[in-house]
């Protein structure tokens, strides 16, 4: 019978597998017990530890991934808020720049008014004083010239002339002088 069974077995392309691999059918349940044994060890030795490891990598991942999506977020934010800011800073900016203009061409019109005014004054000024001085000038003029016409009539009429006569032709001759100007 076991004859039978090996012509059986050495025809059959699986029990040729199972002999080449040292399995035999009397010893087949304790091949089986072993490697249940081999299988449990094995499971609670290293694949539980090797699959607690895998799941806390993949949760430190999942993790790490979130942490990544959040700070894209948060970076996405803060740059909107960075150009918020900017874009305030320049508005500004331009009011404070359009501001300094306007007070500066108000300084300018401002300076220009009062100097004009000044230049004004000083022109009013300087014609008062040139004005003051001509009549100045105009009185010793005419003072001289009176002096000259009695000075050169005393001695055209070759006589000294009294102070009573010389006020008289000076007088005159001061007329004389207001009329012709």
């Amino acid at each position: 019978m076991i004859n039978d069974f090996l012509f059986i077995a050495a025809s059959n392309p699986v029990t040729e597998i199972a002999h080449e691999f040292g399995v035999q059918p009397r010893y087949i349940l304790s091949q089986i017990i072993s490697f249940l044994v081999v299988l449990a060890i094995l499971y609670f030795g290293a694949f539980k530890k090797i699959l607690s490891t895998l799941d806390d990598r993949q949760r430190k991942i999942e993790s790490g991934l979130k942490y990544a999506d959040e700070m894209k977020l948060k970076l996405a934010e803060s740059e909107k808020r960075q150009q918020e800011t900017l874009r305030e800073a320049s508005q500004k900016a331009a009011l404070m720049v359009d501001e300094a203009r306007a007070t500066a061409k108000d300084y300018l019109e401002k300076q220009t008014r009062e100097a004009g005014e000044r230049a004004e004054q000083i022109l009013k000024k300087a014609e008062e004083a040139i004005t003051l001085e001509r009549k100045k000038m105009l009185a010793e003029v005419r003072g001289e010239i009176a002096r000259l016409v009695v000075m050169t009539s005393s001695k055209v009429l070759a006589r000294e002339l009294s102070d009573d006569e010389r006020s008289r032709f000076n007088s005159a001759a001061a007329r004389e002088l207001t009329s012709s100007n």
